[in-house]
């Protein structure tokens, strides 16, 4: 700064500002120095470990995980080939152990074999979607220790980038491909006030975003998220029946879509129809004096439907007059 130079004016950005000297590791993160990087070592003995891997961008493998693959005795998975090419990729061979949907049922005999798992989906964290879940439960029968390592998934990216309340939401997975469970499921997403994140396969998105339009109505806010973290990368948001008419044509790549919660007081379709076709109250209380009902009973019948004590008791009155 010359000479005579006027300081600049300090602004409240200028207080949030800090030269990041004298700053140091939190207490409740953990170091070693055996590691580069002060990574804790790897514990000893029989141990499942539960490995994500990138969704997309292979630069979002931790170190931890590359710890954790070098040091397990094999890898299992649900495709061979793509855990295959992705170990090759990162310079590491081990051997691969193929457990998915089908072949689930072999893992006490692999955990027999091979003391010290790594397991991996096909990308993401393991036990979302996928049968990972279904390993730790035969791991914790064989009182094997379990260990599932923080990584890459794509529900949590795709919820924060939809502008969603993300505080509370529910996460569905992949829904019913049809029947009624899949109308309870739709019907369920509509009804909820926190925001729905789900899965979905390209060829099956646009008949999802279309159901869900007319479970939810067409104006519920929501976003289209794919090829998370790849190049590629696109979020759409906007109404529910504009993303069904965005998402069209042919779709490509892995996909989120989240749905905003219902509004406090508004009604989704389902409910709206299920209301428009109920008896309403006054014609109830019309009906219950012509059975000979009094205004009292009229009126603790119309409450027990939800009536305020003084909206009942007028009902009651006039029809038991009428």
């Amino acid at each position: 700064m010359t000479d005579g130079a006027a300081m600049p004016e300090r602004t409240e950005v200028d207080d949030l500002i800090t030269s990041g000297e004298d700053l140091h590791l939190s207490d409740g993160l953990e170091t070693g120095p055996d590691l580069p990087g002060g990574r804790v070592p790897l514990p000893e003995g029989p141990r499942v470990w539960l490995v994500p891997t990138p969704v997309g961008n292979l630069g979002d493998i931790t170190l931890r995980a590359l710890d954790v693959l070098r040091a397990a005795d094999a890898v299992a998975c649900e495709d061979t080939r793509r855990t295959g090419a992705l170990l090759s990729h990162l310079g590491l061979r081990r051997p691969l152990v193929r457990l998915d949907a089908h072949t689930m049922h072999r893992a006490p005999q692999v955990l027999e074999r091979y003391p010290r798992l790594a397991y991996v989906s096909d990308a993401g964290t393991p036990g979302i979607s996928d049968p990972g879940a279904e390993l730790v439960r035969a791991a914790l029968d064989a009182e094997l220790p379990v260990e599932v390592l923080p990584g890459a998934t794509a529900l949590v990216p795709a919820l924060v980038l939809s502008g969603l309340p993300g505080a509370r939401f529910t996460f569905e997975g992949f829904l019913p491909r049809s029947g009624r469970d899949r109308k309870a499921r739709l019907e369920a997403v509509a009804a909820r006030s926190e925001t729905s994140v789900l899965y979905e396969s390209p060829h099956r998105l646009h008949t999802t975003l279309k159901d869900l339009a007319s479970a939810c109505g067409p104006a519920r806010p929501a976003s289209v998220t794919r090829e998370l973290s790849k190049r590629f990368e696109e979020t759409r948001r906007g109404p529910l029946e504009e993303l069904a008419a965005a998402f069209s044509g042919t779709v490509k790549g892995e996909l989120v879509v989240v749905v905003a919660g219902r509004p406090e007081g508004e009604s989704t379709p389902a409910q709206s129809a299920e209301q428009a076709a109920a008896p309403q109250p006054a014609a109830l209380a019309r009906e219950w004096a012509q059975a000979g009902l009094g205004v009292r009973d009229i009126r603790d019948r119309l409450m027990a439907q939800g009536l305020r004590k003084n909206d009942a008791y007028a009902l009651a009155l006039e029809a038991a007059q009428g």
